[in-house]
């Protein structure tokens, strides 16, 4: 090791980084359960365990409608945007669409009911509105939070975005919704919207299209992008799997290329037991 400096340098460096790594996932998964355990309470308060699917959604938009009494101002500037915490304690966050609709499908997913987001988008492909989907039986039908309806047909059954798509269809099904404009129609949605990452947006979702069809249409894939704990802990675990591949890889090229062994972790462990106990005291 003492013979090849860079190598030394790059084995301790990415030592640390491992270390760093499981810190950071330790600390993601901490966060991800207090705030499962947070939101499970909100659910099972709210929420009837036994009952169907359509009277779980419209316990939670009732509630958004007429719960408790809240904050009515927003948190400041520095409260993260996908906390979901925070949108189930302010009013003013709940009148919000796309907070509405992050604290919807927080609730629904500790509900027990697979829940996604839907952005309605203008031809410009930006977000000009967000709902949410929820899929009953084999159905994924459609829930406005912000206006805390689910969306039917004149029939009184619930409707899909693909029906939604319909524009007499959907004229009768918002034609009673308050205030609702006739411009957040179901034309163009998608579930998540890369191309907000500008110039690397659009050729992502080719390569994500390509090799993994269908993965915006997971009801996880839009909890990652409502849940920033979950999310944070995703990435920590890859981050901990990436870079204990480097360390095993970095190992292999030091024993097979420079002849060099760095001490394994058992090794060190080992060593530092018996420093321990042969020490004379």
């Amino acid at each position: 090791m003492r013979e090849h400096s860079l190598y030394r340098y790059a084995w301790y460096g990415v030592n640390g980084l491992v270390l760093l790594a499981i810190v950071l996932a330790l600390y993601s998964m901490g966060w991800e359960y207090f705030t499962r355990r947070y939101l499970k309470g909100f659910s099972d308060a709210i929420v009837p365990i036994s009952a169907p699917p359509e009277e779980k959604i419209q316990a939670i938009l009732t509630w958004m409608a007429h719960g408790p009494a809240r904050q009515m101002e927003g948190p400041d500037g520095s409260t993260p945007d996908r906390d979901p915490n925070e949108p189930l304690n302010y009013h003013a966050l709940l009148q919000v669409c796309g907070s509405a609709t992050n604290a919807f499908i927080n609730l629904a997913d500790s509900a027990g009911m697979e829940a996604r987001r839907v952005l309605l988008l203008d031809s410009q492909r930006s977000a000009k509105h967000v709902s949410a989907e929820v899929r009953v039986d084999t159905r994924w039908i459609v829930v406005d939070p912000a206006f805390r309806v689910i969306l039917r047909g004149t029939d009184g059954k619930p409707l899909t975005r693909e029906q939604l798509k319909d524009p007499a269809i959907f004229a009768a099904a918002t034609r009673d919704i308050p205030g609702y404009d006739s411009n957040y129609n179901y034309g163009l949605t998608a579930h998540i919207r890369l191309e907000r990452l500008s110039i690397v947006g659009r050729p992502l979702r080719v390569a994500l299209d390509g090799m993994l069809p269908g993965w915006e249409d997971s009801a996880t894939t839009s909890l990652l992008a409502e849940r920033e704990s979950f999310a944070f802990m995703l990435v920590s675990l890859c981050l901990v799997v990436f870079l204990m591949l480097l360390r095993v890889s970095l190992r292999w090229y030091g024993e097979k290329r420079l002849g060099v062994r760095p001490l394994r972790v058992r090794e060190l462990i080992s060593r530092a037991f018996h420093a321990f106990v042969d020490t004379p005291w």
